[in-house]
C-alpha cells in the first residue's frame, strides 16, 4: 500500500510537469511539478528513489509527447495498417523510457548524494545533476522535452534568462525554485516560526530576478537599436498532405501552390521568400519538367527563394549507398546556380534513417517501402547569402539549441526554419513552433519559418511571435525582418552554467563526504 501510494504521488507530480506544454500550456506548473518528486528523493532509499524518478518521468515524458503517434496510420507509405500502429506506439515507448530514465537517475542521484548537504548544497547539487543529465541527453537522436522549454512560447519573461547559457538555465531556474519550496515543506513542522517561509521567500527571490531581467531584456526600444537592415520575407505553406504528397497529383498541386504563392510574394515587393521542408520533393539541381512553372516564375522574378527539397550527397562515402541524398534547402534566384545549399543535419529516427542499422535494419527495411535512407549534412555547415550569413534548421533540428548557438556564433544573423509536421496532431506543430521560439530567444534572431500544413510564424529575438499560420491552410505571408549582430552571453560563451554548477557540486560533495582533517 505504501509503495502503490509513493507511485501515485509521483505520478501526480509527472501529470502536472505534462500538462506544461502544448496542448495544455500550464506552463505555470512546471514551478512546482517537481516538488512531489524531491520530497520523495529526501527519504527513499536510491532503488525506490529511482523508481520513483522514472514514474515522474513516464507521465511527463509520455504526455508531451504522445502526439508521436500521430505518425499513424502510414499506409500512405505502403506500411500495413497493423505495422504502423506497431511502429507508432513503438517509437512513443522508446522515446518515453528515454525521458524516465533521465528523470530516474536524478531522483537516485539526489537519494544518495543530497540527504546530508546543507539546502543551499543540496539546491545547487540538484540543478547541477538535472542540466547535466540534459546535456548528455541531447547528444543523441531523441532530445525534446527538456525543463527548460515547457516555458515557450507562453512565459516569455522566464524565457529571457536562456540568453545568459540557453537552455539549461531555465530548467536550473525550474529545479531551484521546486527544491526550494520543496524544502520549506520538508522544515515546515520541525523549524522555527521564524524561519518557516525563508526557503520560499528564497525562491519568490529568485523568481522575481528572473522575471526583473526578463523585463529588462524585452524592452522593445533596446532592441530595435540593435535591429541591422530589414528584409522583406515572404512564406509559402503549401498545406499539401502527406499521403498525396508524393503522388503525381500530389506534386501537380504543389507545384501550382508554390508558383502561385511565390508570383504573389514577389509582386508584393518580397526580397527572400522562404517554403517548407521538402516542399517540392524533387532532386536538385537537376531539371524536372514537372516542376518547370515554379522554376519559370522563379527566372522571371529573380526573388531569391529558399525550396525544400532533396540534394545528393556532397560529402559521398565509399559508394556503398547509393540510394542516399539529402534533405536539403536550396537558394535559388532563377540565374540556373544554387547561391546556396543548406543540408539537414538532425535527422528523424526511423522516418530518415535506420538506427541501430545492424539489428533493426532488416525488419524496419521489410515495413518500409523506401529505397534509401537520408543522408545527414555536416555539422559545421555555414550559409552565407547576398545579404549576410544566417542560421538554418530542418524540422527536427530545433529542438537542439547547440545547432543554431554554433550558428549564430560563427556570425549567423537571422533565423530560417523549414518544417513539414503534416503527419501530426495540432499539438506538435504547437511544441515546435514553442522550440523555434526559445532558439530566436537563445540567440538573440528573428526568425521565420515555413510548414508544409502549420504552424508557419515570424518571430522577434524576444521571442513575441510577430504573426502566425493556421493549421492544415494554404497561406501566404509578407514580413519585415533584421539582420542581428549581436551576441548573447550564450552564443558567446555556450553553456557556461551547467559546468560552473559541477564544479560547485563536487567541490561540495567533496567537503561534505571527505572532509579535511583539522590539525
Amino acid at each position: 500500500m505504501h509503495f502503490w501510494r509513493n507511485v501515485a504521488f509521483a505520478a501526480f507530480g509527472g501529470i502536472l510537469m505534462g500538462l506544461t506544454p502544448d496542448p495544455f500550456s500550464l506552463w505555470i506548473l512546471a514551478w512546482i511539478a517537481l516538488i512531489p518528486l524531491w520530497l520523495q528523493t529526501q527519504r527513499l532509499k536510491v532503488r525506490d528513489a529511482m523508481r520513483m524518478g522514472a514514474v515522474w518521468g513516464l507521465f511527463y515524458h509520455g504526455m508531451a509527447l504522445f502526439w508521436i503517434t500521430g505518425v499513424h496510420p502510414m499506409t500512405w507509405l505502403g506500411v500495413p495498417w497493423l505495422a504502423s500502429l506497431a511502429i507508432a506506439i513503438t517509437v512513443w515507448l522508446i522515446i518515453t523510457c528515454v525521458g524516465l530514465v533521465l528523470s530516474g537517475l536524478w531522483a537516485g542521484g539526489m537519494a544518495w548524494l543530497t540527504p546530508k548537504l546543507s539546502v543551499p548544497g543540496r539546491v545547487i547539487v540538484a540543478c547541477a545533476m538535472f542540466c547535466g543529465l540534459e546535456v548528455i541527453w541531447s547528444w543523441g537522436p531523441l532530445y525534446w522535452t527538456a525543463l527548460g522549454y515547457t516555458q515557450s512560447p507562453h512565459d516569455l519573461l522566464m524565457l529571457q534568462i536562456s540568453k545568459l547559457s540557453g537552455q539549461q538555465t531555465v530548467t536550473a531556474a525550474i529545479v531551484a525554485v521546486n527544491g526550494l519550496l520543496a524544502e520549506t515543506i520538508l522544515r515546515f513542522r520541525s523549524e522555527s516560526t521564524r524561519h518557516k517561509w525563508r526557503y520560499a521567500q528564497i525562491a519568490l527571490g529568485l523568481l522575481l530576478c528572473v522575471g526583473l531581467y526578463g523585463a529588462y531584456a524585452m524592452q522593445s526600444d533596446r532592441m530595435a537599436a540593435d535591429n541591422g537592415r530589414a528584409i522583406k520575407a515572404g512564406i509559402i505553406q503549401g498545406n499539401i498532405p502527406n499521403p498525396v504528397k508524393l503522388k503525381f497529383d500530389g506534386l501537380k498541386l504543389g507545384v501550382e501552390r508554390y508558383t502561385q504563392g511565390y508570383e504573389q510574394l514577389a509582386r508584393a515587393g518580397s526580397e527572400i521568400v522562404l517554403t517548407p521542408e521538402t516542399a517540392l520533393p524533387f532532386l536538385y539541381p537537376d531539371s524536372d519538367p514537372r516542376r518547370s512553372p515554379f522554376d519559370l516564375a522563379v527566372q522571371k522574378y529573380k526573388v531569391p527563394t529558399w525550396m525544400g527539397g532533396f540534394g545528393r550527397l556532397r560529402h559521398p562515402d565509399d559508394g556503398s549507398n547509393p540510394f542516399g541524398y539529402t534533405n536539403s534547402l536550396f537558394l535559388l534566384d532563377g540565374t540556373g546556380k544554387t547561391l546556396a545549399q543548406y543540408d539537414k543535419v538532425r535527422l528523424v529516427p526511423v522516418g530518415e534513417y535506420i538506427p541501430f542499422k545492424a539489428i533493426l535494419g532488416g525488419l524496419i527495411k521489410r515495413l518500409s517501402p523506401l529505397r534509401g535512407e537520408v543522408e545527414a549534412g555536416k555539422s559545421d555547415q555555414i550559409v552565407d547569402t547576398p545579404w549576410g550569413r544566417v542560421i538554418m534548421g530542418i524540422c527536427y533540428e530545433s529542438a537542439y539549441p547547440s545547432h543554431f548557438r554554433y550558428q549564430a556564433a560563427a556570425g549567423g544573423q537571422l533565423i530560417f526554419t523549414a518544417s513539414n509536421n503534416a503527419h501530426y496532431a495540432e499539438t506538435m506543430p504547437a511544441q515546435h513552433h514553442a522550440q523555434d521560439v526559445a532558439r530566436a530567444v537563445e540567440s538573440d534572431r528573428w526568425a521565420v519559418r515555413a510548414t508544409n500544413t502549420g504552424y508557419s510564424g515570424i518571430v522577434d529575438p524576444n521571442g513575441r511571435t510577430i504573426w502566425l499560420s493556421g493549421i492544415n491552410t494554404y497561406e501566404t505571408h509578407s514580413d519585415t525582418v533584421y539582420l542581428r549582430q549581436t551576441q548573447t552571453l550564450y552564443v558567446k560563451w555556450g553553456d557556461w552554467l551547467t559546468p560552473l554548477l559541477s564544479l560547485l557540486s563536487a567541490g561540495i560533495l567533496l567537503r561534505t563526504y571527505i572532509p579535511l582533517t583539522r590539525k
